[in-house]
């Protein structure tokens, strides 16, 4: 039998409750639903709340998903041609906006209108990228050997493909308008380099003491990933989901730019691209109708970019332990800090 060093921090003190399972036999489902709520949603949105950079790129993605619920609930008139004057600029008319095009298209409706799907396909684009990253990257790092020479092969694989090419050719074979099909192909082998960095970090978090604590006690491997590993992988993985939600919108707007993406609605990349074949580029007057998505892009990636930044605290086990000490020292004073540093 393996020997199992034990340190102050592996007794059962104060404040460490949550990683006994002793104890739950004691607790009625009452207890468990509270401790549940107040360890994962309350002290998690007391954190990021804390913080201003998420209070802004949560105000900014509230008004996105607003935009898309009036667009899925009919609150605004479908964009076509001839429903308004020629080239209103922006805020000239209330009727309008944001403007309307050289064939009189209702530029508030067109992007009104294209906003579910870029977010669906963010999202997917997203979390197909870090998802298939954190599967791949945590099993070849923990389980090692055979498993890691597999999937670090395939990953190595899919590295070595020059990704745009790959994604115009899907585009072209496959002719996606599917939002969610579209952000998966975006994204198609940027989990790879995710992937192999997770590896990475897994390499040393699996000879910590609690994951050897957890192996020693006969812990199935898929548990002391979700309880051990993962966790500890949240602010690396939340960081890098943004980075994917942002390539993807970035891509998809540079594609249907080009025409590669077919399209049956109108997106923002489509708008840009209307707007420049009719010379918004060199007529002031038509200006509006390429500020106008591009307003949108900027601040969907934005967003994304102030609710990463953010939620690097709450993911991140320092920062809570820190703000749950600075908690503790404001209710019970500096006595039971110093006690508690000891």
């Amino acid at each position: 039998m393996i020997p199992v060093k034990h340190t102050e921090s592996d007794s059962p003190t104060e404040g460490l409750d949550w990683q006994s399972e002793s104890t739950g036999t004691d607790m009625t489902r009452g207890d468990r639903l509270r401790e549940f709520y107040e360890r994962s949603i309350y002290e998690p949105a007391i954190v990021a709340w804390a913080d201003l950079r998420t209070r802004v790129g949560l105000l900014l993605l509230t008004v996105y998903l607003a935009i898309a619920g009036v667009s899925v609930l009919g609150l605004w008139r479908e964009p076509s041609t001839s429903q308004a004057p020629r080239l209103i600029g922006m805020f000239e008319n209330w009727s309008y906006p944001l403007g309307t095009t050289s064939s009189g298209v209702d530029l508030t409706a067109e992007l009104v209108h294209a906003t579910p799907d870029i977010l669906l396909m963010v999202l997917a684009g997203g979390v197909w990228a870090t998802g298939l990253a954190v599967i791949v990257g945590t099993l070849a790092g923990y389980k090692g050997g055979r498993v890691d020479n597999v999937l670090m092969s395939i990953s190595d694989f899919f590295m070595a493909i020059p990704g745009l090419p790959l994604v115009i050719i899907l585009a072209i074979t496959f002719s996606p308008e599917n939002p969610i099909f579209v952000g998966v192909i975006l994204t198609i082998n940027y989990w790879a380099g995710l992937g192999r960095s997770l590896r990475s970090q897994v390499l040393t978090i699996r000879e910590d003491s609690y994951v050897e604590a957890s192996r020693t006690m006969g812990t199935g491997t898929f548990r002391i990933l979700r309880k051990d590993v993962i966790p500890n992988l949240m602010p690396y993985v939340t960081v890098n989901f943004v980075f994917a939600a942002r390539y993807t919108i970035f891509a998809s707007v540079g594609l249907y730019f080009l025409g590669v993406l077919p399209y049956s609605d109108p997106t923002w990349g489509v708008t840009l691209a209307r707007a420049q074949e009719n010379g918004a580029l060199f007529v002031p007057e038509a200006a509006h109708w390429l500020i106008a998505p591009m307003i949108f892009i900027v601040g969907l990636a934005l967003a994304l970019i102030l609710m990463g930044q953010g939620l690097d605290r709450v993911f991140n086990p320092r920062v809570r332990t820190r703000m749950a000490g600075e908690s503790e020292s404001t209710a019970e004073g500096d006595e039971t800090t110093t006690k508690g540093m000891i």
